[in-house]
């Protein structure tokens, strides 16, 4: 006998999309909630399909969640935008309304004010960013809500450090931009947030200060990196990039299903598990 057909649908788009923990976090929060009519699924859809995708939708489908290359891409697609995914220029979330409208929300950045917060970190007096991508600039964006100094974000190339000074006068944080060559001396922040691919921060490992800060490394796999093994070897605090996956996660939940607060213990404990099954 087939399954009941859904009543509530909702996705992850991307490509690459194999990988995604999302539908692991959203299934379990479903079945923590007794939503027995919503499922999550994901979708391989890059920029050329995602408006094809997107107007194939029926009226089951409560929302996506959006990974790269999609998070700029939609924005030309969507009704209305939030401010806080306007301040970025991504969103990572979309929403539809009972009359059709497509919203856009970005939950990265809530997400790692809320990680942070779990952890103790509140406030700081200054930060560092390595890296300028999407998650540098979503970074910022919760820096500025955290942190009362200066940033310092360590860039490869004139474009990038451009774009940061840009962003950093759009949310009023005073931001300062040094060559990647230099982001060793970027270690003895208070608050560093590493936004790197896998790998491009190893070699800085070596240049952990003896009583670092905080670090949050926004990767999930591999874990630990090694910048975040040296700095949790010398007492530093550490957070990783599950930490940003469920908490994004979770206020996407919310978003979709209206259930508020979201089970966070519960959507966590499924990345954990899933993450271990990689």
């Amino acid at each position: 006998m087939p399954p009941h057909p859904a009543a509530h649908r909702a996705a992850v788009l991307g490509s690459p999309i194999a990988h995604s923990l999302s539908p692991a976090l959203h299934d379990a929060g479903y079945a923590a909630c007794g939503l027995d009519d919503w499922s999550y699924g994901r979708f391989e859809v890059d920029e050329r399909g995602l408006a094809a995708f997107l107007d194939g939708l029926g009226p089951e489908w409560a929302g996506l969640s959006l990974t790269m290359p999609l998070k700029r891409a939609v924005i030309p697609l969507l009704d209305e935008v939030s401010p806080t995914a306007a301040a970025v220029d991504a969103v990572n979330t979309v929403v539809f309304t009972a009359d059709g409208r497509r919203t856009g929300e970005n939950t990265d950045i809530p997400g790692l004010v809320a990680a942070l917060r779990e952890r103790g970190v509140t406030r700081v007096e200054r930060a560092a960013v390595l890296g300028a991508g999407a998650t540098a600039s979503s970074a910022l964006a919760a820096l500025a809500q955290v942190c009362d100094g200066e940033v310092t974000t360590y860039v490869r190339g004139p474009e990038r450090a451009a774009e940061m000074r840009a962003l950093g006068e759009r949310l009023g944080l005073p931001v300062l931009v040094a060559d990647w060559a230099e982001a060793h001396r970027g270690l003895d922040a208070p608050l560093v947030i590493a936004t790197t691919p896998a790998g491009a921060a190893d070699a800085l490992a070596d240049a952990v200060p003896g009583s670092p800060g905080a670090l949050f490394d926004v990767l999930y796999e591999p874990w630990p990196t090694r910048l975040a093994a040296a700095w949790a070897a010398r007492g530093g605090r550490v957070l990783g990039g599950l930490d940003l996956l469920v908490h994004q996660a979770v206020l996407q939940f919310e978003l979709m299903t209206g259930v508020v607060p979201g089970p966070l213990k519960e959507m966590r404990a499924a990345g954990e598990a899933a993450l271990a099954a990689h």
